[in-house]
């Protein structure tokens, strides 16, 4: 008989906290639940959950510093981020700590259920694509152990980021569209009124990461109206 997948909800306010407990056991899951940060990080940290779902507002440790903490140790441990900040530059910084997602308060509990199921699906997945991604001449990407270089510079990469790169590289013949990148990378139905500027933040930071300028891209370009292309060679088309 299969274990039933383990859920860790660190979540401050007990009605918030102690209604995504029940919802979750509903669903099927085994659900620890604490509402102060160092508490968090402490159970996050022991490796026994299969996602944790992290408010950013807590006593103690802020989610951000927890996220960042797990991200340090476990590159691979599932997180989703629960935050009442709506703003751009609080979601990317969550994302840039290593989340695997947002979702922002109110949220509906069936979209969370939703993003849920999509996050443990990808890590519950085996890599079905190249184990080495080879761009130009000089970078060289280690999809197994998420790392990789452009020649002495060493690279690190978090594991949605390198899912990212392993969809655009299994597509090269054609760009990718923002909307097919969260289907399918990211695990949502097609019907969610998801936002697509979670898609352009990985972009973003894959770029600061493969190319020489960023802001002129000769690896992941951007095609107008389309989406997303992964040229292997700089100046093919």
């Amino acid at each position: 008989m299969n274990r039933k997948l383990r859920l860790l909800v660190v979540e401050d306010e007990s009605p918030i906290r102690d209604g995504l407990v029940d919802v979750f056991v509903f669903h099927g899951y085994d659900v620890d639940s604490v509402a102060d940060g160092r508490e968090g990080l402490r159970l996050a940290q022991t490796g026994r959950f299969d996602l944790v779902l992290l408010d950013v507002m807590l006593p103690g440790i802020d989610g951000f510093e927890i996220c960042n903490q797990i991200r340090q140790a476990d590159r691979e441990q599932p997180i989703i981020m629960l935050t009442a900040k709506t703003a751009d530059e609080d979601i990317i910084q969550g994302l840039k700590l290593g989340a695997d997602d947002y979702v922002a308060k109110p949220f509906s509990i069936a979209q969370l259920v939703l993003r849920v199921e999509a996050v443990l699906r990808r890590s519950r997945v085996a890599a079905e694509f190249a184990a080495i991604i080879r761009l130009g001449e000089s970078v060289e990407i280690d999809t197994q152990n998420l790392s990789g270089n452009i020649g002495r510079k060493e690279l690190s990469f978090t594991r949605r980021e390198m899912e990212v790169l392993q969809y655009l590289y299994a597509n090269t013949e054609r760009p990718v569209s923002r909307e097919e990148l969260l289907t399918k990378v990211w695990g949502y139905a097609r019907d969610l009124d998801i936002e697509t500027r979670t898609v352009d933040i990985h972009i973003a930071k894959l770029r600061r990461k493969l190319e020489r300028d960023p802001k002129q891209p000769a690896f992941l370009v951007t095609v107008r109206g389309a989406g997303y292309r992964l040229q292997s060679e700089v100046g093919t088309s």
